[in-house]
């Protein structure tokens, strides 16, 4: 039989034993390698509590988006149990199928367990206490399915095999039973006897009621109904449709793609057998969407993420997994980076807790904020005696930075409410000038001025071209917006708001006689409808332009540039970026390499930084080197791997085997002098046909038909 490959091999991958992960290394995390114990006790204090707050806050949040569509799958369940007790023969036919629900939750594949979590949760406690939940990658067989479907309803052992459960003794024959339907009807069976009897002193309910209590459906959940075998899932749900009759079956396929996968996995024959009923979950942007504007684009969280943490956060969210659930966990990196390698973060907290942390700080800490670049560009603009203060005495830069925290705190209280009425009037405009989602104007306002911006220019003009009655809407949405933040100076300028809004209600109760059109204006149109030449179509075209602007605004005209202008000079006072406040650096995140290094994993550089320092990773002394090479006692791979780094694009197996022969016998203590140094005997043989097919596998080498005693060389360099 011929092969690609340079050797055969059997390879053996022993399933690691699944162990608890501790947070033991979190608090050591901060002290290691820090400057004062009681500052790294304080930021890990910070940290934890912040970390704490976006696993709460994003758990309610992930419980709110789906509680409609939980709600609908219950309602879904208590409706299709309740259909067995009714006896027309619509019900009965009804009653012959199995009921699934088919639930599209979108390609964010990683944050269906949560929703699957709470529904099963949901499902326990309000319907029915019979719930498995099974995936595709634990039931690659007809046998393993219905053994981990009947061990996860029944709560016990379940043998597959008969021959194994003969030759078992008679105590473990009572701690596991017979993997079949039949065992779950039987099973089933006594659960309900034993609910039905009940309390005898108890009130009896309605006869539909308590025969829905004494006949719990028995729901099966497949989280990922694209992975499974089509034929696993056809034969199963065939066995099914035979015990409908005495068990009350229903599915939940969880579907990640399209609702035509169910079609494409199951024939007629099979899918008629099923009663499907469609439910939509909301898309995974309007989840990050949201999670966004509850956690980020608020002034109660203190920690923040730059424009280029920012960046990389949702490119890998929009490019690589759409998952919320990483993106959070993204979010978490950057902030244990954050409060382990910026010293100041301790003063990265609400505005009266980083004003109490202020005064505690030591000598070094204070040196460490006059070495911020935003307070050197502070001190700069200061005057010469203030700048002698400010570098030099330590109580009078406390009082100084005691102002400037609390005017940041009031910088951030001020941003989002400008922010979301901005977001208000442009998402409203055609082709969204600056972006359709307000964390695209948040990035925008991140990195510059956005009044520089010409989309934000041409969005000021558009809105210059909006109906009355539209802009008077966006314009009352920006003063709800406004009059919801506690600041005196929002408050203010929703009263401004709502002065103009009410001189345009006033346009609208005024008398007024309708506007006459001027006969410069019309007379165009009329010559612009009769003449056909280019000349002159040009002629009229520049007259109807020069009577617009010699043309008198009328009121409304006005008072909507009075409006804007107003709005205009909100964004001008409050949208400025972040990085033109001073002590910015304190709550603001900015290493965006980390972030991308630790999320975008590159595993060939790590191989190759491996198998180039084994030392740096198995913590052997004896592979230690001092000049960069490897050692003669390192691991066959590293051996071979740094010999074939010394070839060009065609390496010869014969010579490249030779070269490993000699390095493994000057490791092994032989005589140069002897006969047997830098011989291949089998045993070398075999461990190097080893670690050329491990170079192999890892993708450094490749078979070639130029010449057959060959390998070609596939990467080129080193770490």
């Amino acid at each position: 039989m011929s092969t690609s490959s340079v050797s055969k091999g059997c390879f053996v991958f022993k399933p690691s034993a699944k162990k608890k992960k501790k947070l033991q290394s979190l608090e050591s995390y901060f002290t290691d390698g820090c400057e004062g114990a009681q500052s790294s006790e304080a930021r890990f204090g910070l940290c934890q509590h912040l970390w704490d707050r976006i696993k709460t806050e994003t758990g309610v949040l992930q419980d709110e988006l789906n509680r409609k569509i939980l709600d609908s799958l219950l309602d879904f369940t208590r409706k299709c149990s309740s259909t067995r007790q009714h006896s027309d023969w619509a019900s009965q036919m009804r009653a012959s199928e199995i009921p699934t629900a088919a639930l599209v939750l979108g390609v964010n594949v990683p944050d269906h367990d949560m929703t699957f979590q709470s529904l099963s949760e949901l499902l326990q406690q309000s319907v029915t206490p019979h719930v498995a939940s099974v995936q595709a990658k634990e039931c690659g067989a007809m046998k393993h399915l219905m053994k981990r479907v009947l061990e996860r309803l029944m709560d016990t052992a379940v043998d597959d095999d008969e021959e194994e459960e003969t030759e078992q003794s008679g105590v473990q024959l009572h701690k596991s039973v017979h993997c079949s339907f039949s065992t779950l009807c039987d099973w089933y069976i006594t659960k309900t006897k034993k609910s039905s009897s009940g309390t005898p002193g108890k009130k009896r309910s309605s006869p539909a009621r308590e025969q829905q209590q004494q006949q719990p459906p028995v729901v099966i959940i497949f989280k990922d109904l694209e992975a499974f075998n089509p034929k696993v899932l056809q034969d199963f749900i065939l066995i099914c449709s035979r015990y409908i009759e005495r068990l009350p079956l229903m599915f939940i396929f969880g579907i990640a793609t399209s609702p035509s996968t169910i079609q494409h996995m199951l024939p007629h024959s099979v899918s008629s057998l099923l009663c499907i009923e469609l439910f939509q979950s909301l898309s995974c942007t309007q989840h990050l969407a949201t999670v966004i504007d509850k956690l980020i684009l608020t002034h109660q969280f203190p920690f923040k993420l730059n424009g280029k943490v920012m960046q990389v956060l949702i490119s890998i969210f929009l490019y690589h997994d759409f998952s919320v659930r990483n993106f959070i966990k993204g979010l978490q990196l950057a902030l244990l980076e954050h409060f382990h390698s910026q010293p100041l973060s301790v003063l990265c907290c609400k505005k009266k807790e980083a004003l109490l942390n202020l005064t505690q700080l030591s000598h070094g800490d204070l040196e460490r904020i006059r070495q911020l670049p935003s307070f050197r560009r502070y001190v700069e603009k200061q005057e010469s005696q203030e700048q002698v203060k400010l570098m030099t005495d330590d109580g009078h830069l406390k009082e100084e930075c005691q102002k400037l925290i609390k005017g940041f705190h009031r910088y951030h209280k001020h941003y989002y409410p400008v922010l979301r009425c901005l977001h208000t009037l442009t998402s409203a405009l055609p082709r969204y000038p600056l972006g359709k989602q307000i964390r695209e104007l948040h990035l925008i306002c991140l990195e510059k001025n956005v009044w520089e911006n010409e989309d934000y220019q041409s969005a000021m003009k558009l809105l210059k071209m909006l109906a009355k009655d539209e802009l008077i809407a966006l314009l009352q949405r920006c003063a709800e917006t406004l009059q919801s933040t506690k600041s005196k100076k929002m408050n203010k300028a929703a009263a401004q708001l709502e002065e103009l809004l009410a001189r345009f209600k006033q346009l609208d109760t005024a008398t007024e006689m309708a506007p006459t059109v001027d006969d410069s204006v019309t007379s165009p149109i009329k010559n612009l409808q009769k003449k056909t030449d280019l000349f002159q179509l040009q002629k009229t075209l520049l007259e109807m332009n020069e009577s617009r602007r010699s043309k008198k605004l009328s009121p409304f005209e006005v008072l909507r540039n009075e409006a804007l202008e107003f709005v205009d000079s909100l964004v001008k006072s409050h949208l400025s970026p972040p990085e033109s406040q001073t002590l910015h650096e304190v709550c603001y995140y900015s290493s965006s390499a980390v972030v991308r290094r630790h999320l975008n994993a590159t595993p060939r550089t790590s191989i190759q930084a491996a198998l180039s320092s084994p030392y740096y990773y198995l913590q052997n002394e004896s592979l230690k080197t001092e000049d960069g090479t490897v050692s003669n006692a390192a691991p066959d791979i590293c051996i071979a791997y740094k010999l074939h780094l010394e070839c060009g694009r065609l390496i010869n197996l014969y010579d490249w085997m030779e070269a490993y022969a000699t390095v493994v016998s000057a490791a092994e203590g032989t005589d140069p002098d002897s006969d047997s140094y830098g011989k291949v005997d089998e045993v070398k043989h075999a461990r190097f046909i080893r670690a050329v097919s491990e170079l192999e596998f890892l993708g450094f080498i490749k078979s070639t038909r130029q010449k057959t005693d060959h390998v070609a060389r596939l990467t080129w360099g080193g770490c």
